[in-house]
């Protein structure tokens, strides 16, 4: 069964603290200006908005179970168990909330890590994630201001922000993160 929109927002604003119903407010109203100044589907994007945390908050040891349980991406269980939401974010989507679309369930499970070869919809909802109205971090209004002029720009710009600060606390950097960043960094060389 497919949820509509308002059903999402009920079931998913259900299974968070306040503050972070916020965030992803901000996330879905984000999303939506990207989509529509980069030429993506704001519909799907603020679908995706809004179930892209909808695992933030469960247990460690729920996520694993579903991770393990599930043939999702065991190489997430050797990484920062902030990681683990995307991935099982997606897979909840899909399985209770009747997602099929896979470029809103792709977009939910990078949202965190981004990845190389991201597709339209990935970028800004990864990019919504960074730069809503709620974040306040060192260095947002940077990747605000190249959000405005790129989506790669403002990705990468979000991607050296995380590593940068990863790498300051000597914790160990995502694979995924390096590759997306690189990824995004050939593009626009290669558009020179």
């Amino acid at each position: 069964m497919a949820y509509s929109r308002e059903q999402l927002i009920e079931a998913v604003s259900a299974q968070m603290p306040d503050k972070r119903w916020k965030h992803t407010l901000g996330v879905m109203e984000s999303s939506i200006t990207l989509a529509e100044q980069y030429g993506a589907d704001p519909v799907r994007a603020e679908t995706a908005a809004i179930l892209h945390d909808v695992a933030k908050y469960w247990p460690v040891d729920r996520m694993r179970e579903v991770i393990e349980q599930n043939g999702l991406s065991l190489e997430l269980l050797k990484h920062d168990k902030q990681l683990w939401h995307a991935e099982v974010g997606a897979f909840v989507a899909e399985r209770d909330y009747g997602i099929t679309d896979a470029e809103v369930l792709d977009a939910i499970r990078f949202h965190t890590s981004g990845r190389e070869g991201m597709g339209l919809l990935e970028k800004v909802v990864c990019l919504a994630d960074y730069i809503e109205p709620g974040r306040d971090f060192p260095g947002v209004e940077q990747i605000r201001r190249q959000a405005r002029n790129s989506l790669e720009e403002g990705l990468i710009a979000g991607f050296d922000s995380t590593i940068s600060l990863l790498l300051a606390k000597r914790r160990i950097v995502f694979p995924l993160t390096v590759l997306a960043r690189n990824d995004l960094v050939r593009i626009l060389e290669d558009k020179i």
